[in-house]
């Protein structure tokens, strides 16, 4: 048996409030989605965006944790192979993994705003996260 990291709702206040942060630092009216490393919701945020950015901001967490990848280089990689586009993935920037001592332990997807600003706000989290000590 091994033992393994798990992200915690505390955990998950603490990204969340730094991604929230950095979107009204910049005026930038985003969803927030945050998984746990099966891609399971533990937290959605709308800050007064657009309804479409629910999903898509899910999808995108999702996509980040369970691939273990940011979702640009997912991006990049169905650009090359579109085959990847049949898998249950949204290969759009704007979502990150999260990962902490060197385990995945979720994903953060955000939506609202130009793809490389949606990954600003999850890179947010992402630093927060690193600062964390568990």
């Amino acid at each position: 048996m091994r033992h393994k990291l798990a992200l915690t709702a505390a955990d998950v206040r603490v990204i969340a409030a730094a991604c929230r942060t950095e979107a009204e630092k910049n005026g930038w009216a985003v969803t927030i989605a945050i998984v746990d490393d099966g891609g399971h919701l533990m937290h959605l945020e709308r800050l007064d965006a657009r309804i479409t950015t629910l999903d898509v901001a899910i999808r995108k967490a999702r996509t980040a944790a369970l691939s273990r990848m940011p979702t640009l280089a997912m991006e990049q990689r169905a650009r090359a192979n579109p085959v990847l586009l049949a898998l249950d993935s949204l290969p759009l920037q704007g979502g990150l993994p999260l990962e902490h001592s060197g385990e995945f332990v979720g994903g953060i997807g955000v939506s609202g705003v130009l793809a490389p600003q949606d990954e600003l706000v999850a890179g947010a989290g992402v630093t927060a996260l690193a600062a964390m000590r568990l």
